[in-house]
C-alpha cells in the first residue's frame, strides 16, 4: 500500500479517536452527574463511544508500524541504489583504466558447448533412470537415457564402466521396447557375475526403417559419437571413453548395431554382445575388416536354445569372419533356455553383461 495512503488513513484515524475519547468523556461526566443527583441515566453512550475511541487507537498504532516500517525499507533501498552506483562507478573506472594492450577476444573464437542436463525420468531395477538432450551428429539433439545403478549412489568416489545400449527402432531409445533390460543388467550384478555398469541409451538415428542396417553398411554411423561420450562423462562418474570402460550391447532389433559397432570400433568399444539378432554376415565382415588399429574386436552373439534361426545367424557371422581371417574374436552362445520369451531374453542379457565385464577387466 502507498505511503500516502497510509498516512491519511493515520490521520483519520486518529481525528476520529480524539472526537470519540472526547465525547466518550463528556458523556461518562453527564452520568456521573446524575448519579450524584440521583436521577435516571443510561451508561450505553459512554461505553459504545469508549470502545470505538479503544478501537481508534489500535488502528493508529498498527497504521504507525506500517509508515515506519515503510519508511525504513525505503531507506534500504536507496542505500541498496547508492552502493550499487558506487560499484557501477569502480567497474567502470577500472575498465577505463586497463592497458590498451590487453589482448582483445578473437570473435572467430567459439564459445564451448554448454553441459548437457540430465533429468530424473523414472526408477528401474532398483537404479534411477536420467534423460537429456544431446546433439546428434547431424546436429539435432536427440534424446539420451542414462540408468544409474544401485551401487552408483552409494559411493560418491567410484567411476563406473559404461553399456551404451542400441536401439534398433528409429527415433526410439532402447529401454523403451525393452523395459526390463535393466533388470538383466542389475540381475548379473545381483548374482556376483558382473560388476555395475551405467547404461546409455542413445535414441536410434532416423531416416531409415532399419537404423541399425545403416550403421553395418557405414561403421561410422555408430551412436556413440564424440558429443555423446563428452556428455556423459561431463555429468556421470564413468569411465574414461575407450576400450578399457566403454562395451556395446542390442537387443533384439537392436543386436546387429551392437555388432556392428563392436566390430568396426574396437578402438571405442572393449567388448560388445549382441542378443537375439539376424545378422548380415558379408556386412559384418567388412565392418571387421575396416576396423582401425592392430587390436581385434571382441564379440559375443548370444542367442536362446529354441531360437533356431538366431543360432543360425550368428553361427554365419563367426563362419564369415573366420574364412576372412578377421582379428576379431567371436563367441557365442546357445544354451539359454526357459519357459518363456521373457524369462530367456532376461538370462541372455544377463550372460551378456558377464560377458562384457570380463572382457573389460581383461
Amino acid at each position: 500500500m502507498p505511503r500516502s495512503l497510509l498516512v491519511l488513513l493515520l490521520l483519520v484515524a486518529a481525528v476520529a479517536g480524539s472526537w470519540l475519547a472526547r465525547s466518550a468523556m463528556v458523556r461518562w461526566r453527564d452520568l456521573r452527574a446524575a448519579q450524584t443527583y440521583e436521577l435516571a441515566a443510561e451508561a450505553r453512550p459512554a461505553l459504545v463511544r469508549a470502545g470505538a475511541a479503544a478501537l481508534c487507537l489500535m488502528c493508529v498504532s498498527a497504521l504507525g508500524v506500517a509508515v515506519l516500517l515503510g519508511e525504513r525499507g525505503g531507506v534500504r533501498q536507496a542505500v541498496a541504489a547508492v552502493e550499487e552506483g558506487r560499484s557501477a562507478g569502480s567497474a567502470d573506472g577500472a575498465a577505463a583504466s586497463a592497458p590498451v594492450s590487453a589482448a582483445p577476444v578473437s570473435a572467430s573464437a567459439s564459445p564451448s558447448p554448454s553441459p548437457v542436463a540430465f533429468a530424473a525420468v523414472g526408477r528401474a531395477a532398483g537404479g534411477e533412470l536420467m534423460q537429456g538432450a544431446v546433439p546428434g551428429p547431424d546436429g539435432r539433439a536427440r534424446t539420451v537415457r542414462v540408468w544409474l545403478p544401485a551401487e552408483y549412489g552409494r559411493n560418491a568416489t567410484d567411476r563406473f564402466p559404461v553399456i551404451v545400449l542400441h536401439s534398433g527402432t528409429p527415433g526410439r531409445t532402447a529401454d523403451a521396447d525393452l523395459p526390463d533390460v535393466f533388470d538383466g543388467v542389475a540381475s548379473a550384478v545381483q548374482q556376483g557375475k558382473a560388476r555395475p555398469f551405467v547404461v546409455v541409451a542413445p535414441e536410434a538415428p532416423g531416416g531409415t526403417g532399419h537404423p541399425c542396417d545403416l550403421v553395418a553398411a557405414a561403421p561410422q554411423a555408430v551412436a556413440d559419437d564424440a558429443a555423446l561420450r563428452s556428455a556423459v562423462g561431463a555429468a556421470f562418474r564413468t569411465l574414461p571413453a575407450g576400450p578399457a570402460g566403454w562395451s556395446a550391447l542390442g537387443v533384439d532389433g537392436g543386436a546387429p548395431c551392437a555388432a556392428a559397432a563392436g566390430l568396426a570400433r574396437p578402438d571405442l568399444y572393449g567388448a560388445a554382445a549382441a542378443v537375439s539378432g539376424r545378422y548380415d554376415a558379408k556386412a559384418l565382415t567388412g565392418a571387421a575388416a575396416e576396423a582401425p588399429g592392430a587390436v581385434g574386436a571382441r564379440l559375443l552373439l548370444a542367442a536362446a536354445k529354441r531360437d533356431t534361426d538366431g543360432v543360425a545367424s550368428g553361427r554365419a557371422v563367426q563362419a564369415a569372419l573366420r574364412d576372412a581371417k578377421s582379428r576379431a574374436e567371436v563367441r557365442t552362445s546357445e544354451v539359454v533356455q526357459d519357459y518363456t520369451p521373457e524369462r530367456e531374453r532376461l538370462r541372455l542379457v544377463r550372460v551378456a553383461v558377464q560377458y562384457l565385464a570380463e572382457q573389460l577387466a581383461k
